[in-house]
């Protein structure tokens, strides 16, 4: 026997749908069984004519059915006109919960003009549309901070700056930033990070014009875009946001925290006629305030110097992209020695440029600008391939290489690096892998698992620059360091600077107590030599002992 048929008005009110049949003429509506549970109802009398429906919806949220249909300018042609709408409805009055409604159906004329009876399905569509707001939301707002986000605040930008150029009114861009937030967000976590950008946020919003718009232009910056407004009045504006941030606490759910701020700025149009070129100038303002201290404002001053340094670092720029793909990189080797013999014990590997009419640029010419460039990445694999052909091609080297930071964090450097000890037997115990202090301490956990495996490789490493950052030597232990290198400004004036002997002296003791084997940068005089061997320093670094060159005597 076949299954009897379930009754359409069942299978509409289990998957939470009405029908209805709406006389016009005599504004009646008849709904299916199960269409109060639908609404929420006891009983559809309330909404038992079109008029009450229709005095139900939202005013803002879409025409009602009633609208739609009587005022439609179609005809029937003999089977009815189709609609399919949407709008909100509150059917427990002005106060109750509101419910979406997608309203599907066709109307019939009866063979005259206006519209006699209509015939539908209702469905409540309130997590689609729920779904729906919220992309919305996310398409020109900041999910963490309630900020418009990035895409949204430079599509404003644009719009300034359009408007600047032809209605010849000035504006300006400014880029803040949160002096101390990497050290919130190191101390308290992410969350926290976003909460007190936020908090910030808020606090200058309160000094903007309508006019103004705030965004977050990147995770730890805030974007300003001031519009009318006067290059004089850009720096008036800029110092009113410093003081109301610095005024009091920033206080959040997780953190309780003075807060300081660094703005840089542009004035539209004078000094950008371009997205590209606003960015780029407050940007460069808000380095030179960071390099200057903190809780500062600067506006971009076009000057020859700075055009014609640019100009430089872009000629600069095509030649790294260029080295790379032509391998104009070569290695020099500066050899770090023995206190007590005054021999090699390895040479630390320092990259160098050829550029195309022969000259050489060194590493400190290079380095940083790779770093802007995000070419870091490229230029470490490039350096750990010339490193590993120095140690195939000669048994006797002992080296050390730099790495940067985000590379160390990537896992293609340590595959590569694991791939090279593979093939040259041995190569393990001749490789030293440098990392500067700062970048170390930048993320305790992930250096320890990186430090980790270098030593299951039988790689050491070494911490270069130390005493120029904050690391404790606990997190030395941590690391399981094996070397530390003593940042030369701390030692080339150490026979005349008692402070200078007193950090040394200690830090010595300290990494010797630790078995943590140590090396002096920037030594200059005997006297020095004879104070670091009397504390302990094993090894010395400097252009005293021993310039690069390009051809080393390994062993």
């Amino acid at each position: 026997m076949p299954k009897e048929s379930l009754p359409v008005e069942q299978i509409l009110a289990r998957i939470g749908e009405a029908a209805y049949r709406w006389s016009i003429a005599e504004d009646r509506i008849e709904w299916s069984d199960g269409a109060a549970a639908v609404f929420g109802l006891v009983s559809m009398e309330s909404l038992a004519t079109g008029s009450d429906f229709a005095g139900l919806v939202e005013k803002a949220s879409g025409v009602s059915r009633s609208d739609h249909i009587l005022t439609s300018s179609i005809q029937d042609p003999g089977d009815g006109v189709s609609y399919q709408i949407e709008y909100s409805v509150r059917p427990f009055g002005p106060d109750g919960p509101l419910l979406w409604i997608e309203d599907c159906g066709r109307w019939y004329a009866d063979g005259g003009r206006q519209a006699a009876r209509a015939e539908g399905v209702v469905r409540v569509v309130n997590e689609r549309h729920a779904r729906e707001e919220r992309l919305a939301f996310l398409s020109r707002y900041d999910e963490e901070t309630g900020l418009f986000n990035r895409s949204h605040l430079l599509d404003r930008l644009d719009e300034a700056i359009e408007q600047s150029l032809k209605l010849r009114v000035p504006s300006a861009f400014l880029v803040v930033a949160i002096d101390n937030l990497l050290l919130i967000h190191e101390a308290y976590g992410m969350h926290a990070a976003d909460l007190v950008l936020a908090a910030v946020a808020q606090r200058i919003r309160g000094r903007l014009r309508e006019s103004d718009v705030i965004g977050r232009f990147a995770p730890d910056r805030i974007g300003i875009l001031l519009n009318h407004c006067e290059e004089n009045e850009m720096s008036i504006a800029a110092e009113r946001f410093i003081a109301a941030v610095g005024e009091d606490v920033v206080t959040t759910d997780d953190v309780s925290i003075s807060v300081t701020i660094s703005i840089g700025a542009v004035a539209i149009p004078r000094h950008a006629r371009r997205r590209e070129e606003a960015i780029e100038r407050a940007l460069e303002t808000l380095a030179l305030v960071g390099a200057s201290g903190s809780g500062r404002f600067m506006a971009f001053a076009s000057s020859l110097a700075r055009a014609e340094e640019r100009k430089d670092n872009a000629e600069l720029s095509r030649q790294l992209v260029g080295a790379l793909a032509e391998g104009r990189l070569k290695l020099a080797f500066q050899p770090v020695i023995d206190i007590a013999t005054r021999q090699p014990v390895y040479h630390e590997a320092l990259l160098r440029l050829v550029q195309p009419d022969g000259a050489v640029a060194p590493a400190a010419q290079i380095v940083p600008l790779a770093e802007r460039l995000g070419l870091s990445r490229l230029f470490d694999l490039a350096v750990l391939d010339l490193v590993f052909g120095t140690l195939a091609q000669d048994a006797e080297a002992v080296l050390s290489v730099n790495v940067a930071p985000e590379t160390a964090a990537g896992p293609d450097w340590l595959a590569k690096l694991a791939d090279g000890l593979s093939r040259i037997p041995g190569a393990g115990r001749r490789l030293i892998v440098e990392l500067t202090e700062v970048s170390a301490i930048r993320n305790l956990d992930d250096m320890t698992k990186f430090v980790a495996r270098l030593h299951d490789l039988g790689v050491r490493l070494a911490i270069d620059d130390f005493g120029a950052g904050y690391t404790s030597f606990r997190s030395l232990r941590a690391l399981k360091v094996d070397i530390v290198k003593i940042d030369g400004s701390f030692v080339e004036n150490l026979a005349s600077s008692p402070e200078d002997q007193l950090f040394v002296r200690h830090l010595a003791g300290l990494a010797s107590e630790l078995g943590i084997e140590t090396v002096a940068e920037w030594v200059t005089d005997e006297e020095s030599v004879r104070m670091l061997a009397g504390w302990g320093v094993q090894r010395l670094q400097g252009d005293a002992f021993g310039g690069a060159t390009f051809t080393p005597v390994f062993g």
